[in-house]
This record gives structure tokens, C-alpha cells and sequence, in this order.
């Protein structure tokens, strides 16, 4: 018989082989899932060229498209184009074409949409009254009017959005850059490539920025288009400070922390003014959904009571 002492020095053994065992397995796990996002961010940057190929595809097929519905003798020109265009841009269409494909889509829906809904209520079988066909076909008409809009709010607002919360990280980059001896243009180069994946916004705005100084455009000059292009008030004032501090000369690493502390303490209290409206937003599905059900429930044994005490007694039963 084995001593108790021998099992336990085996159980020990037992577990910690099992231990190592389970933690080299994780280790393993680990490097082959490090392994496999490597090659798949080589992968997408070789395969970007390929996207960029069938983007740049679309656009021409599209813009084919609207030449010839052009030559049909239908114009795509908006009544008001200049501010047509600042929506694009705004939403992040930044295509010369982007309003004439707007205007195209928005044909194509009032269009298509309608009798698509009229025929699907036709081929369903279901007796349906002209009135029904109508309003079907006015409801779809007015969704495809409205539908694009819409596309464009909500994507105007969720890139604003990005680019006013991913902001602040990149000028503490760019802060970095420059005490280390980087210049401004070469510190927008470098915060922009490296910003690639965690802002894709802001990275594309700073890229954009860069190309415009590479292709002989002046700093003033690109820092405006940056501002302008990227629509936020926090963007603007970061290029006319920059614009400013180059003019007078003065410390562009001291203007970069500045305005890197200002922006932060402005996200903290965006953050704190929607926190604060929580209770308030809260308040309004509480009495909706939870306060008839208290009411209810403190009423209900009342009401009982009086229906069977209070009513026959009153009843002279």
C-alpha cells in the first residue's frame, strides 16, 4: 500500500503537470493567433490596392451611368450645388461626382421603390382597394425622398463624432512628434500613417493634409482646406492656432499641449453633459412602463377589498 504522503507528492505532480500543460497551450494559442493577425494585416495591405482598384471601378461605372442619363436630356444639377456639396463632404463623399450620384439615387428610389411596393402587393394574392395602391405607393415615394437624407445625417453625425473624440489622442501624438524633433509637416505625415487603424478619420484628414503640402501647396493654404474639409469647429480652431503660431513664430510644441489640454478637458465635459442627462432620459421609460405597474400593484388589494367588502355594504346586501 502507498503511503498517503506518496499520493499526495503524485496528486502534486499530476497537477502540476496538468498546470503546465494548460498554460504552455495558452501560450501557443496566443502566438498563433499573434501569427495570424500579422498575416492578415499584410494581407489587407496588399490587398489594398485591389480595393482602392474596385472603388475607383464603381466610381467610373456610376459615373458612366450618370453621363448617359445626362445625355438623355435629364440634368442632375441641384438647384443650390454649393451647399449640396458641403453635405457631401460633410457626410464624406468627397467625389467631384458625389451630388450628381446623390441626385441620381434619389431618382432611382422615387422610382423604383414605388413600384416595387405596388407590385408586391399586386402579386400577393390579397384583394386590395385603389386607396391601399395610393397611399402603398405614396408612403414609398415619400421613404425614398426621405431614406437618403437620413443616410446622410446619420453619416454626417457619426463622422463628426469620430473625428471630434479621436482628435485629442492624435495632438498628443503630434505633441510627441514635435519634442522629438520632428517638424510640422513631417509629424502630420507620421501621426497620420500611424493613426491609420484606431482613427481612420482623422488619419485619413491628416494624410490628405500631407499630400496637399507634397504637392506644393503652402501650410496656410492646406491647414484651411483641413479645417474646412473636415467640418468640425474643434479642427478649425487647431488650423487657425496652427496658422497663427506660425505667423507670429511662436513655440508650435507649447500651442500642440495647449490645445491638446483644452480639447480633453471639452471631451470630459461633453462626457459629464451626457451623463448628467441620463436621469432625465431615464425618467421618461420609468413612468411610462414601471409606474402604472406600482400604481397597480398598491391599488389592486384596495380594490379588491372594496369590491368585496365596501359595494355590498353600501348595496344593503
Amino acid at each position: 500500500m502507498a503511503s498517503p504522503t506518496m499520493i499526495f507528492v503524485l496528486r502534486l505532480c499530476v497537477l502540476a503537470l496538468v498546470f503546465g500543460a494548460i498554460v504552455w497551450g495558452t501560450f501557443r494559442l496566443m502566438s498563433s493567433a499573434q501569427e495570424t493577425a500579422a498575416v492578415r494585416r499584410q494581407v489587407r495591405s496588399v490587398g489594398s490596392f485591389d480595393t482602392g482598384r474596385r472603388e475607383r471601378g464603381a466610381s467610373e461605372a456610376w459615373g458612366r451611368l450618370v453621363a448617359l442619363v445626362e445625355r438623355g436630356g435629364l440634368s442632375l444639377a441641384d438647384s443650390n450645388p454649393d451647399a449640396l456639396r458641403a453635405k457631401m463632404i460633410a457626410a464624406g463623399f468627397e467625389s467631384p461626382d458625389a451630388p450628381r450620384f446623390y441626385l441620381l439615387a434619389r431618382l432611382l428610389l422615387v422610382i423604383v421603390l414605388p413600384v416595387a411596393s405596388i407590385g408586391v402587393l399586386l402579386l400577393s394574392g390579397i384583394d386590395v382597394s385603389v386607396f391601399r395602391l395610393y397611399m402603398t405607393g405614396l408612403l414609398a415615394a415619400a421613404a425614398a425622398l426621405l431614406g437618403p437624407t437620413w443616410y446622410l445625417r446619420v453619416r454626417t453625425a457619426k463622422r463628426f463624432t469620430a473625428i471630434t473624440n479621436g482628435f485629442p489622442n492624435c495632438l498628443d501624438l503630434m505633441l510627441v512628434c514635435v519634442e522629438a524633433g520632428l517638424g510640422m509637416d513631417a509629424a502630420l505625415d507620421r501621426v497620420g500613417r500611424e493613426m491609420a487603424e484606431a482613427e481612420p478619420h482623422v488619419s485619413q484628414m491628416l494624410v490628405r493634409t500631407t499630400l496637399h503640402l507634397r504637392a506644393g501647396a503652402s501650410r496656410e493654404e492646406a491647414l484651411r482646406r483641413m479645417g474646412d474639409l473636415a467640418g468640425v469647429d474643434e479642427v478649425r480652431a487647431f488650423c487657425t492656432l496652427l496658422i497663427q503660431s506660425d505667423r507670429l513664430g511662436t513655440s508650435i510644441a507649447a500651442t500642440l499641449r495647449i490645445f491638446a489640454a483644452d480639447m480633453r478637458e471639452r471631451r470630459r465635459m461633453r462626457a459629464e453633459e451626457k451623463a448628467h442627462r441620463l436621469p432625465v432620459l431615464i425618467s421618461v421609460p420609468l413612468i411610462a412602463c414601471m409606474l402604472p405597474t406600482m400604481l397597480g400593484v398598491l391599488m389592486l388589494p384596495a380594490a379588491i377589498r372594496v369590491v368585496r367588502d365596501l359595494l355590498p355594504a353600501m348595496m344593503g346586501k
